[in-house]
């Protein structure tokens, strides 16, 4: 029984670590994706702005996004199994769907990136 608290309680802490690291992947994307917005004013500024760098860098946000949630999923799936409850699977269904929905329309935007590239060779890609 000792045993089984032990392990209970390490994985209590590996699930709170994941949680943390999820965490600090989207507040990574978010600095990351601030600095290239605010690269990309900067070049409206001199003329130089396409969609294009803006579409890739929202595309770059929301690889961020979706690694930080798929962490958070691994660290509820960890959460559920300590404490089985309507409660976590509600919770753990909620960001599962988020994640579903935003995967899909990540997907697209990334389809469309490779579609201007092809149908646009010529504007400058960084």
């Amino acid at each position: 029984m000792i045993l089984v608290e032990a392990i209970l309680g390490q994985l209590e802490n590996i699930s709170v670590f994941i949680s943390i690291i999820s965490v600090c992947v989207v507040i990574y994307g978010a600095v990351i994706a601030f600095f290239k917005f605010i690269q990309n004013e900067f070049l409206r500024a001199r003329g130089h702005y396409t969609v294009h760098e803006l579409r890739v860098l929202r595309a770059d946000l929301g690889t961020y996004l979706l690694f930080g949630l798929e962490l958070l999923i691994a660290s509820d799936i960890i959460k559920t199994i300590i404490e089985p409850g309507t409660q976590e699977l509600a919770i753990l269904g909620g960001i599962v769907v988020l994640r579903t929905v935003l995967s899909f329309f990540l997907d697209r935007e990334i389809r469309l990136i490779d579609q201007e590239a092809r149908d646009f060779p010529h504007e400058k890609q960084r």
